[in-house]
Order: structure tokens, then sequence, then C-alpha cells
């Protein structure tokens, strides 16, 4: 049996071959009557477009790349990623665009994804946990790849990126415990070469500066035994603390299987607060109070962003910032 062609279509819809062409590349100049015809012949039909001759003459791919850069451990164990992924899965399914995922961490990953992102085998490309002053955002636009960042990257002025006002809700947990009456709240802080990182700790600084109490930070990289080493530091520094703020679900979880095993009652000795509203977040115990962040909304935006990117539309709102708020539960 043969494979239907574009003629056949036209023929079934009643329209010209170009009108059927234009429907198929998503084109608007498309009456609403002609692009039904040729949606419903497409479906009465079986008709698949040849991708191949597509991209001959529209330079499109139809795939879209998420680059990250972390190690495959992290990106398939912490539940952000998870969140994000699934919310630009979910926003590109309704558009037909395939999305490949790409992991690089070292500048020799990166040089070589690169050469393969701007070598027309990918429309777009969105970025996830950027770290430093990353030259591949700036590279991949100035080439005419759209791009668009998940977080607001250190060093860097995007065109367009997607993030959480994690500032607002890092501010918001320290003024929680700050409300409890706590008098030693220490922070356990992200990576600073990550806006993500830099803007939590500054909402720490920024609850803590009016109540006169020290700063005590010590640091981790969102990971879990992060999290316990750094709260194992925080111990021996300053034995008398009462409060923790972790700049994630995870370095919370870690900090408290310490704090435990140190002899310290949440919350009674010690108040715990992370920064997610994970799943585990609700199955530690005691059960953890945190920020929620949205981050399945995160990767649509970040999807919506870049498929009108890819369509040639002009952004009204390239930056998108994402509202958090806190999630009370027993460990603080």
């Amino acid at each position: 049996m043969n494979r239907p062609t574009l003629e056949a279509v036209a023929a079934r819809a009643g329209v010209g071959r170009g009108t059927v062409s234009r429907v198929i590349n998503g084109s608007p100049n498309v009456s609403d009557k002609a692009r039904e015809a040729v949606r419903q012949a497409i479906q009465e039909l079986g008709y698949v477009p040849n991708r191949a001759a597509r991209a001959l003459v529209t330079r499109r791919t139809d795939t879209v790349a998420l680059v990250v850069s972390e190690s495959e451990l992290r990106v398939f164990d912490e539940p952000y990623f998870a969140g994000t992924i699934r919310g630009i899965g979910s926003a590109l399914s309704e558009t037909g665009l395939q999305l490949i995922l790409a992991m690089a961490q070292s500048r020799e990953e990166h040089e070589r994804l690169e050469h393969y992102l701007t070598g027309q085998h990918v429309d777009g490309v969105l970025l996830l946990s950027l770290h430093g002053a990353d030259p591949l955002p700036g590279r991949l636009e100035a080439m005419g790849v759209p791009t668009v960042l998940g977080g607001r990257p250190v060093g860097l002025n995007p065109y367009s990126y997607v993030d959480m006002d994690n500032r607002a809700g890092a501010r918001q947990a320290v003024k929680h415990l700050l409300s409890l009456g706590r008098g030693a709240v220490a922070t356990i802080a992200g990576p600073q070469d990550m806006g993500v990182g830099v803007d939590r700790l500054a909402g720490y600084h920024d609850a803590l500066l009016p109540s006169g109490l020290p700063e005590i930070v010590a640091y981790g990289d969102f990971s879990e035994e992060s999290g316990a080493s750094a709260m194992r530091e925080l111990l021996d520094r300053h034995p008398g603390l009462d409060a923790v703020f972790a700049a994630s679900d995870l370095m919370a979880v870690g900090a408290m299987r310490v704090l435990k095993a140190a002899g310290r009652a949440i919350p009674g000795d010690v108040a715990v607060v992370g920064f997610e509203d994970s799943k585990a977040a609700m199955h530690t115990d005691p059960p953890l109070t945190t920020v929620h962040q949205p981050t399945e909304a995160m990767g649509r935006q970040m999807a919506q962003l870049l498929v009108a990117r890819i369509n040639g539309e002009e952004l009204r709102q390239p930056v998108v910032i994402l509202d958090t708020y806190l999630v009370r539960r027993e460990s603080a």
C-alpha cells in the first residue's frame, strides 16, 4: 500500500498543495476552515509528513535539546529535575517537538555539546543548572540558536529565563524561624556560583539583618550528603544553634539525619526548614516545613518561551519569575 502524499491530502481537503504545507508547518496564514479540512484529510488518509524533506525546506528539525550541567546521578535522583522535566515534556507534547536530554559537566563535554547544538541538529535549547558565567548560552544565541534558561545565572545577562522568587522564599522561611523565638538561626546555603544559591543566601541575610542576630553559614551543593556534612560543621562551630534553614529539601533531610544522631530533638531543640516542597518533605520524621516552588510550572514556562522564540514570535515577557510560599509542617 502506497503512503498518502501531500497531493492526496490537498485533493481530499479541497485545497491547494501550498495550503497543506502551511498547515503542516504551523503557519498562521491559513483560514480556520481550510486548516480544519486539512487536519481531517490528514487523519482520514493517515498521512505522515516526511520530516527529512520538510527539514530541507524549513531548516527545522522539530527537536529541542535540554542541557543540564550536572551529573546523571543528580539529574535522575533529585526531585527538582524530575518536576522541571515533566513540565517541559507536557508543554512540548502539545507542539509535536521532540525533546533530547544532554548532560554536560566538564569543559570538554560542553565544547562537544556546543559543536552539536550549533550544527543545525536542534531548533532550540533549554539550559538548566548553569554554574558560573557559562559561555554556552551566549555562544548559542550568537549562532542563531534560540535559548531559554532555567534559573538566573551568575555573571550573565541572558535574554530569556524562568526562575523562582528564591530570595523572597528564603526570606519567608527565615522570618518564620525567627517568629518561633529562635535565637541562633543557621543556614546551609547552596553553591555560590549559581543564582539560586546566591539568592537564597541573600534572603537569609535579608531576614536576619533586622534581628541583630549573628549569621551562621555553611555551604552545600543541594545534595543530601552535603547537607549532612554542613550540619556536622555547624554543630561543631555553633553547638547552641536552635534553627536551620537549608536551601534545599535534600540538604534539610541530611541535616535532620545528623541532628538526630547528635541527640537533638526536632523541632524541640532545633527547628528545620527546607526549600522545594518535594515529596521527600512529607515523609521525613517529623514532616518538613519547606518553601514550595512550582517546578513543573517552571518547566512549562521554559518550553512555551522557547517554542515562541523558535516560531519567531516577539516575547512580551522574556523573563518569568514564579512565586514561592511557605508550607508549614511539624519540623518548624
